[in-house]
């Protein structure tokens, strides 16, 4: 996925410096932090921002061939929830314990699971797909190399995660604070993806 078009300006995330990845995010879920009106995974989360998603992924999964997607971090599955999933069995999987809860209570039936996970230190299963959007980039580039082998153990089979084609440059963050990132370029280095989906998001 291609990532907004316009930028929040770096978040600090030393804040949170000595806590778990789950202490972290499940702060930034109680305070609000990413301040989403619609969802407390911010707005970039919101109906509006993530329509191009909603519009393109469905033809995107049948062109896949894609029967197993897991969505990690699903967050409160807000702008999910309106993506034509058609036969596709759904694992949504966050580190928040809240947020996993109240997505099985509101959620759950047949083709939709949730569940906690840990992306950077839990043992993931293997599906067609690891959705991981806007994920990565609230990341230190210790926790996205763990995660990033932990998707690869994972034995799936197709990745697809937010990169900002635009950006020259990587910087480092702490964990739970937010910048831009380029897999393409250092220290990542990804090859040219299959797919490349402009979200158009525009959140500020």
């Amino acid at each position: 996925m291609k990532g907004r078009s316009k930028l929040y300006p770096y978040a600090d995330g030393s804040r949170f410096a000595g806590k778990s990845p789950q202490e972290i995010f499940r702060l930034i879920m109680e305070g609000n932090t990413w301040i989403g009106e619609e969802s407390l995974s911010g707005t970039g989360s919101s109906l509006e921002q993530a329509s191009v998603l909603i519009a393109q992924l469905p033809e995107l999964f049948r062109k896949l061939g894609i029967r197993t997607l897991l969505d990690i971090p699903c967050g409160d599955f807000n702008w999910m929830q309106k993506v034509d999933l058609g036969a596709v069995q759904y694992t949504g999987a966050d580190i928040v314990s809240e947020l996993v809860v109240a997505n099985k209570q509101r959620y759950q039936r047949k083709n939709l699971t949730f569940l906690q996970q840990d992306l950077i230190n839990d043992e993931l299963g293997a599906f067609d797909m690891v959705f991981c959007r806007d994920c990565l980039v609230h990341l230190s580039f210790t926790d996205i190399f763990s995660a990033l082998e932990n998707i690869k153990r994972s034995g799936s089979k197709y990745f697809m995660t937010t990169t900002f084609p635009g950006e020259e440059t990587n910087a480092n963050i702490d964990t739970g604070g937010w910048r831009p990132l380029n897999l393409a370029k250092p220290p990542f280095q990804f090859p040219p993806p299959l797919y490349l989906l402009n979200e158009q998001c525009t959140e500020m």
